[in-house]
């Protein structure tokens, strides 16, 4: 749901001209590399966009080298510093008022939206997703294309 906030909101209007989405995200996670349900809503997004999504996993336990994260969390860290964080308006309105010594500016929403939990991805399902493994560590980077052409 993020990816496709994020894309919805800013990453088209970026982007207007791409042919393909690039992902890098942890091996582990609600995004981890051997997740179904992951790969299959990456599959709806692809469909739904026309375009092919590319994933590379960090390997386990390299997220935390990430010099992004440790970069921009720092500041929403200090920004929020001695404020009681007593409800979820108050933790978004805080990562939003952040900005980094460098210009970098914060984007934050609260999602309210339910997610169905212990949703399987059948077997059916499974094999319908138009997954393309590449040859140096295919679990861990794949491109998922769109079933049908945009």
């Amino acid at each position: 749901a993020s990816i496709r906030t994020w894309w919805r909101a800013q990453g088209w209007r970026a982007y207007p001209k791409a042919k393909r989405i690039l992902i890098t995200a942890d091996a582990g996670g609600s995004n981890g590399s051997r997740l179904r349900t992951w790969k299959w809503e990456l599959q709806k997004f692809a469909d739904e966009l026309g375009l092919p999504i590319s994933v590379c996993h960090f390997p386990p336990g390299t997220s935390k080298w990430n010099k992004v994260e440790h970069r921009l969390f720092s500041f929403i860290s200090s920004n929020w510093r001695g404020e009681p964080l007593v409800n979820y308006e108050t933790v978004v309105n805080l990562i939003a008022a952040t900005t980094t010594t460098a210009g970098l500016k914060v984007s934050c929403r609260l999602d309210r939206r339910k997610y169905q939990t212990g949703r399987g991805v059948s077997a059916e399902e499974w094999t319908s997703i138009n997954l393309l493994r590449n040859d140096f560590h295919g679990d861990w980077n794949y491109t998922i294309r769109p079933r049908r052409k945009r």
